[in-house]
């Protein structure tokens, strides 16, 4: 399905997430972050970079993958994205929702 964000026809599936990582740039994930309720932080950037490099490395994320990562801890995680860390900060990232996630 499509949906607009930042003005760019995006792809996505019936959760929000993006099927297509190429459609991602820093504003879409700002726009989707707004969508959350986040301002996003050069602390959430960090985050989001260290997601992007999983990602590229087809490494599965979890939340205890997060927490072993010394990029942030459990806690900070949870304020940053609060109501579901790491399906927010995947989806704000613009990569799949991970399978560890309900």
């Amino acid at each position: 399905m499509k949906k607009i964000i930042a003005n760019k026809e995006i792809d996505v599936n019936e959760e929000g997430y993006l099927t297509d990582f190429n459609q991602w740039d820093r504003e879409v994930g700002e726009c989707i972050a707004g969508d959350c309720d986040i301002k996003l932080t050069d602390r959430h950037w960090e985050v989001i970079d260290y997601l992007h490099d999983r990602h590229h490395k087809d490494e599965p994320l979890s939340i205890r993958g997060i927490k072993k990562s010394g990029v942030i801890d459990v806690k900070e995680f949870y304020n940053l994205f609060p109501g579901g860390p790491l399906k927010k900060a995947t989806l704000i990232a613009g990569i799949p929702k991970p399978k560890s996630c309900i």
